[in-house]
């Protein structure tokens, strides 16, 4: 039962006749007597949204509620602070109406859990600001969890065609080992070929290029082990063991590494391998250009000061092709001839040898110069199949390339690589394949031979157990590709386009070797003036 005053209801609210009103009389209503849907107000809760503040409108004089508005108007204030947006649940009362029904109070509702995300974020423990509080930032930190590494799978390795041969020499292969390079994970490979470029040295300093060396070197005593356990006493060092140690402006010196490049020459003569370098394309000793020149000797120089810290005798030697022809031969030549005789220094000379190609320099061209400032020649048996020199058998060659090898006290040396199966133009025959299957008639029985082919310390286990020149650990052998390409990566074919124009007139150039003979086209001059390598004929 609750008591309202006269003045304090409208009669709008209040299902009773006017006349029963008088001013000041009391009139006793109940709950049922109340429009459900409606609740009594004062023209002051009306007016609530225009109070300045809860504060002051809690101790206002207007605000003289009996209990029941009371607890009305703090329902409706819930009301109006819940969001717009939120939308009533169908069947569930609210809160009048539970109040309308019965009078009571309406049960507390429980809180809702705040959203993930919402809400001030947890304060960061700070170490607490103590002598000691050092002591926090030296504890080591966790370790990242290293895999375990994968076994080894086990490989199907065909058999090979048995075959017989005189040569009892050393087999190598060049710069890469191939099980060493793969091995996962991928942070415990090893190679000796880690390099960067001029950006790089700019942004990290030269230090970090030269750690990059001292690394190189490093993995190339775990390289000559394996070499030594598989009966491998032959390899070809990577040109790039010391990144940019022969440039111009930041070039280094290698004494920083002497002590660990002197351990790893004291392995391979301890164990009998013989190692030997062959430095890039672009040194050019008959280049027209003094600046070219000068940067091939220094390239020269910087092999001759690793090799010499490393204690390698004369048999480690340095192998470069003769290079481009400029326009004229003979005068390319002559230029070459100079550069070895005037412009190098003797421990440099020393250790130079030779190399014919396949485009411009064949084996006739260079006897000359090797015979006159004893020189050795590498004889290539690839390069003298697409570049042959006239009248001039491989084995003649040999003959007389081995009479420099004894005068300069050096083990002869050769190259042999077999062109892709499949290969029909020069360019594509230029590309090596993964392997070689038969060894040279013309072999010398006592000599060392370099197998240049893709898949390098296999290509000499295939070629060990073909002819059965030493023991091979099963393990260590993978098995041949399945799939041989005859794409050059990168080198330019006509397999498309049967005729290409040339630099030189309307001269158009054939497909095949027997046509570019039969033409009489001159293809080291076609390319002459602009050309600071090799001139070659896209074919």
């Amino acid at each position: 039962m609750a008591y309202y005053s006269s003045e304090r209801i409208s009669p709008a609210y209040v299902e009773t006749p006017a006349a029963e009103f008088a001013t000041g009389d009391m009139v006793e209503v109940t709950p049922a007597e109340f429009n459900p849907k409606r609740i009594l107000r004062t023209r002051a809760a009306k007016m609530q949204k225009m109070v300045p503040s809860g504060t002051e409108a809690k101790h206002s004089d207007e605000w003289d509620l009996t209990p029941l508005e009371e607890d009305s108007e703090e329902v409706h204030r819930k009301k109006v602070s819940e969001p717009r947006s939120k939308k009533k649940v169908v069947g569930k009362k609210n809160a009048e109406d539970i109040l309308s029904d019965s009078g009571e109070e309406p049960p507390l509702l429980k809180a809702k859990r705040p959203l993930k995300g919402s809400g001030p974020k947890p304060k960061k423990r700070q170490a607490p600001l103590t002598d000691n509080a050092g002591l926090f930032d030296e504890q080591p930190r966790k370790k990242k969890r290293q895999r375990a590494p994968k076994p080894e799978p086990v490989y199907d390795i065909p058999e090979v065609e048995r075959k017989e041969t005189t040569f009892r020499g050393r087999l190598g292969y060049a710069c890469l080992n191939t099980v060493l390079r793969n091995k996962k994970p991928a942070d415990e490979a090893i190679f000796c070929s880690r390099t960067c470029r001029i950006d790089t040295i700019k942004k990290n300093g030269i230090e970090w290029v030269k750690d990059l060396g001292r690394r190189n070197i490093e993995d190339m005593l775990k390289i000559i082990e394996w070499n030594e356990e598989n009966n491998i006493r032959f390899m070809r060092m990577s040109s790039e063991m010391f990144p940019f140690a022969s440039h111009e402006v930041y070039g280094y010196s290698l004494d920083y590494c002497a002590p660990l490049l002197a351990k790893v020459g004291a392995l391979a003569n301890k164990c009998g391998h013989r190692l030997t370098v062959h430095p890039g394309q672009f040194t050019q000793l008959g280049s027209p250009k003094d600046s070219v020149v000068k940067a091939s000797i220094r390239e020269l120089e910087y092999h001759t000061q690793m090799l010499k810290l490393m204690g390698i005798g004369p048999d480690g030697v340095m192998i470069i092709h003769g290079g481009g022809v400029y326009g004229d031969k003979e005068a390319t030549l002559a230029r070459i001839r100079k550069t070895i005789k005037e412009d190098l220094p003797k421990e440099v000379s020393d250790r130079l040898v030779l190399e014919n190609d396949e485009l411009c320099y064949n084996a006739a061209d260079l006897l000359p110069i090797c015979s006159e400032l004893d020189v050795p020649l590498v004889f290539d048996y690839h390069h003298d199949m697409l570049n042959p020199s006239p009248d001039l058998p491989p084995s003649e060659i040999i003959r007389r390339a081995n009479l420099v090898f004894a005068r300069r006290g050096i083990k002869p040396k050769q190259h042999l690589s077999e062109p892709r199966k499949g290969a029909v133009t020069i360019m594509e025959r230029r590309a090596h394949a993964d392997r070689c299957q038969k060894l040279p008639k013309d072999l010398s029985d006592d000599m060392d031979l370099m197998i240049e082919a893709k898949d390098k310390e296999q290509a000499v286990l295939h070629l060990y157990r073909i002819y059965n020149l030493q023991p091979v650990i099963r393990a260590s052998l993978r098995p041949p590709a399945e799939i041989h390409p005859e794409g050059t990566k990168g080198r330019k074919s006509n397999r498309k386009t049967r005729f290409k124009k040339i630099n030189v007139g309307e001269v158009e150039a054939p497909d095949t070797d027997a046509e570019t003979l039969e033409m009489g086209i001159d293809i080291e001059g076609a390319r002459s003036q602009s050309s600071t390598v090799c001139p070659k004929l896209t074919l």
